[in-house]
């Protein structure tokens, strides 16, 4: 049998490309081979990233295809999601993707795969992979319960009977039962207008209806009634292969899965001086602060962080974007807030090792915005969570958090928005406390280690992720 060929195609973005890599370097792992399509600019930091993989014998080709920025009426140079100055550039960017659609079958023209995986906004690939007889593969880079509760408001829209944006409703049809607020959905789920954004979201489901299936980062005893859901009620094919970032089983992997806010983490002596803090500190006695490279704090916000923090008397790691802070001084920062810190809390300013912060003994709970990256992390590292959505589907997932799998607190995230500014430092402090101390912090850190075991197995010889993957490589394999 030949060796089964996959194209992987992620959005231009770290939260969308780091997961296909990881993808990419599964399938490998498992035998296929693998082609990463990105863009030229892009190409360095995929090129990077797997140049340090080479010694474990995995090889992963990169082949780029032009961005057409000027076209769509984009900077020159912009070519991935964070570097949009403001969201009145989203439609831009999106009109760029889609004349990737050439380019792509060219692509796909020259080299044949077996199928391509791509990212469900784009969603003209299934035509593309279509003219070549070629599967294509929907990657969302979310999990099942986002899925499900996602296609569900957007069916049953329950949010119109509401009287207030903060007027709780009850998302129908779900396994659980799941109250949402209008002012935590989506402008382009609470409207009725169109926009282009909605129009693509149309699109992506008429495509994703055309494809072959759905490929899923997720554990099915992660979430088990909502993977039923979606199959056996939503009617949809697919396969569940996570976590994708166990596949980063080594130290060094882990250290090098560059996803913050540069492409360059930080010297290994700078990454050795946050872990040596964390080793002086007694077991599960840290909280971890960190939301993510898209996220916007203005400084009123960083400042309720700050007092939050401190007035919850535990330690901490926070990390900070560079553009979260005044580039000449940081006004936010209470005054001698750092001296009486010193020793209890380390801020740091940029990049930080989350996967080895996570997994450190020392940390005993992970303040997160809920993408659902970082909530894959937290749950494989076996912590609880506090719970700060902001925008995406990241208030879907902190119910599954908070509601379903009893594992977070939320710290009270009211609007769907990028720029964070409507939680004060009391709520910060409160849920802290709540998620570190005390037997209710013990049942939240315990449910959480049973759903690390599970992630951990799911990916191991017989384990689910493990046969779901082995089902997907059989069928492409004889598919035609």
């Amino acid at each position: 049998m030949d060796q089964v060929h996959i194209f992987f195609f992620p959005m231009m973005a770290h939260g969308h490309m780091i997961p296909t890599l990881d993808m990419a370097k599964l399938f490998v792992y498992r035998g296929a081979r693998a082609t990463v399509i990105t863009t030229p600019l892009n190409v360095p930091y995929l090129t990077k990233a797997i140049q340090k993989i080479n010694h474990l014998g995995i090889e992963i080709a990169v082949r780029a295809i032009t961005f057409p920025a000027a076209e769509a009426g984009l900077p020159d140079g912009c070519e991935r999601m964070d570097q949009l100055s403001s969201d009145d550039l989203v439609p831009k960017f999106f009109k760029a993707t889609a004349l990737l659609q050439e380019p792509l079958e060219n692509l796909l023209q020259e080299c044949r795969p077996n199928a391509l995986v791509a990212d469900m906004f784009f969603p003209w690939a299934t035509d593309a992979a279509a003219k070549f007889g070629i599967p294509r593969l929907v990657f969302h880079g979310i999990g099942y319960f986002a899925l499900c509760a996602t296609e569900n408001v957007r069916a049953y829209k329950p949010h119109k009977n509401v009287s207030s944006d903060l007027e709780p409703f009850l998302v129908p049809g779900l396994p659980h039962e799941i109250y949402l607020t209008r002012s935590q959905l989506s402008l382009h789920d609470r409207e009725d207008s169109e926009t282009y954004m909605t129009k693509l979201l149309r699109e992506v489901k008429e495509s994703e209806s055309r494809s072959y299936g759905v490929i899923v980062n997720s554990v099915y005893e992660l979430e088990p009634e909502y993977a039923e859901y979606y199959t056996k009620v939503l009617g949809k094919r697919a396969w569940h292969i996570g976590p994708l970032l166990l596949c980063n089983t080594k130290i060094e992997e882990k250290a090098r899965r560059e996803k913050r806010t540069t492409l360059s983490p930080p010297s290994s002596e700078e990454r050795h001086e946050i872990l040596k803090w964390l080793d002086t500190k007694k077991p599960s006695s840290v909280i971890y602060v960190c939301f993510g490279s898209m996220s916007h704090f203005i400084p009123s916000q960083l400042h309720e962080i700050a007092v939050g923090l401190e007035a919850s008397g535990q330690q901490f790691i926070w990390v900070v974007r560079k553009d979260d802070k005044d580039q000449e001084n940081e006004e936010w920062l209470p005054e001698g807030y750092e001296e009486r810190v010193r020793g209890k809390g380390m801020i740091v300013r940029g990049w930080a090792p989350q996967v080895l912060i996570l997994d450190h003994e020392a940390t005993g709970a992970f303040v997160t915005h809920c993408g659902w990256n970082s909530t894959l992390e937290g749950i494989c590292a076996g912590v609880p969570m506090v719970t700060w959505p902001m925008f995406a589907e990241q208030f879907y997932n902190e119910k599954l958090l908070t509601t379903v799998l009893k594992v977070g607190v939320e710290v009270g995230a009211k609007q769907w928005s990028r720029v964070t500014a409507d939680v004060k430092g009391e709520a910060v402090a409160q849920a802290v406390v709540r998620v570190m101390v005390g037997e209710e912090a013990e049942g939240f850190r315990s449910r959480a280690r049973s759903l690390k075991e599970k992630a951990l197995n799911a990916i191991e010889p017989g384990g689910s992720s493990y046969s779901a993957l082995n089902a997907l490589l059989k069928e492409l394999s004889t598919a035609k």
